[in-house]
């Protein structure tokens, strides 16, 4: 059965967006830093490169899905992204990328484990996806970057969870622009 990871930047007082999202769209106001390590750090570059050799299908929001415009002509992912929606919508073709539109966080996890097979299901987010997933005890391990940065404001990843999570960590890897840290979920 596939491992479901959620990954996703984010600043050290825990912001996974900087604000204004409604007039910086994507990543708010400033947010663009949090994401500086995967330019920067050309042996991070290929960490994420194999991350995505061995995921075999990726979930997200219909908000993120919207902010990168679907990630283009090719649909970045080259393989099944279910998109988490309250509007139905057809499946999308980009490339090899296939989006398909499901209903609630459970349906997606259901629909990408299986795509998937053995490999592994990714939550890149946003934010409120990953707190749905956790709160209802359907991720397997965390795969947070830090960015050194303190934003201040923002949208938080670990608001509205409603329960303690106990976490056990697995791998801690350092860089220049951020630290990597993954993290077992105890259930």
């Amino acid at each position: 059965m596939a491992l479901v990871e959620a990954n996703i930047s984010m600043s050290l007082d825990g912001f996974v967006t900087g604000p204004n999202l409604d007039q910086y769209p994507g990543l708010g106001e400033g947010g663009e830093i949090l994401h500086a390590w995967v330019k920067e750090d050309r042996g991070m570059d290929f960490a994420i490169g194999e991350e995505r050799q061995i995921a075999g299908a990726v979930i997200t929001s219909r908000k993120v899905y919207e902010s990168t415009g679907g990630w283009g002509v090719d649909g970045f992912y080259r393989m099944p992204v279910f998109v988490v929606t309250h509007r139905p919508h057809e499946v999308v073709v980009k490339g090899k990328t296939t989006f398909t539109f499901v209903e609630g966080i459970e349906q997606a996890i259901e629909q990408a484990t299986v795509a998937a097979g053995d490999k592994l299901v990714h939550i890149m987010g946003g934010a409120g996806i990953i707190q749905q997933a956790l709160a209802a005890g359907l991720v397997d391990e965390l795969f947070l970057h830090i960015a050194p940065v303190i934003l201040g404001d923002g949208t938080r990843l670990f608001e509205h969870l409603g329960a303690q999570i106990q976490l056990e960590r697995a791998e801690v890897i350092e860089s220049r622009h951020a630290a990597h840290l993954r993290y077992r979920v105890l259930k």
